[in-house]
């Protein structure tokens, strides 16, 4: 099975990356496209678009204006060790072993709105850019235009390399509406982690972004590849559970 995840606004590029093993993104002739259209827009004219204080519009612009290839460990990092946020601090990638890397490096996939779809080891620069913002391209009026079917196709070939159909999503919704189910090679499951609160169970994010990370450590961990595996997981009290689950939607409950 493979995972899909979200990037992170949250980033940490001067911690040294704890491995030397990198790989390149696949799709930077796209990335560069978008750089030297983000390249074009002052740093008012970023504030707006990706709606922060001009003090984040500011070191934004001038990350585009930075962006350089090739891209190497001295003016980049791998993807897993460079995000940060709650996904991230779930998912806990700082004390992988090779042998983890090694099997997220198959098993898992960032969507990412500059670089489209990363590997784990991927290298890359600081960056801003939320797949849901509309930067308006020759492909279209916004980053899901842009990408069109190049996200969808790259899980499938992944798909294919690994001799499965199940995709498990642990992204956001803005950022899996990249990718078109429709194309997709494979069977969707969607897990939900929800708390209990005055008798009824609802989703809350900071909650739910810290247990996709936790999830998606629980299958690398574990060298899991049978998404049936994924029903015992049982971290931070949360409990599959059936009674609230559907074939492609499979919640988590606790409290």
């Amino acid at each position: 099975m493979l995972l899909v995840i979200s990037p992170s606004k949250s980033l940490d590029f001067t911690a040294p990356a704890k491995t030397k093993t990198y790989t390149v993104p696949d799709y930077l002739d796209e990335s560069r496209t978008l750089v030297e259209r983000m390249r074009l827009l002052s740093a008012l004219d970023i504030a707006e678009l990706m709606q922060v204080s001009m003090k984040l519009a500011e070191l934004n612009f001038e990350r585009f204006q930075s962006w350089q290839e090739p891209f190497t460990p001295a003016n980049a990092k791998q993807a897993i060790l460079a995000f940060r946020g709650d996904v991230y601090t779930g998912l806990g990638a700082e004390d992988f072993s090779s042998r983890d890397l090694t099997f997220a490096q198959s098993h898992l996939r960032i969507l990412s709105g500059l670089y489209g779809l990363l590997r784990p080891l991927d290298l890359i620069q600081p960056y801003r850019l939320e797949m849901g913002r509309k930067v308006e391209t020759a492909r279209g009026k916004n980053l899901y235009q842009f990408w069109g079917e190049i996200i969808t196709d790259g899980l499938n070939r992944q798909l294919s390399r690994m001799r499965s159909r199940h995709l498990i999503n642990l992204a956001s919704a803005e950022y899996f509406k990249a990718v078109h189910p429709n194309r997709l090679k494979g069977d969707v499951i969607t897990p939900e982690f929800k708390e209990r609160k005055n008798g009824q169970y609802r989703v809350i994010g900071i909650f739910a972004k810290s247990a996709r990370g936790r999830l998606s450590r629980f299958v690398i961990k574990n060298r899991l590849t049978d998404p049936e595996a994924l029903k015992v997981f049982d971290e931070d009290g949360y409990q599959f559970n059936a009674a609230l689950s559907s074939s492609a939607k499979w919640v988590f409950t606790r409290g």
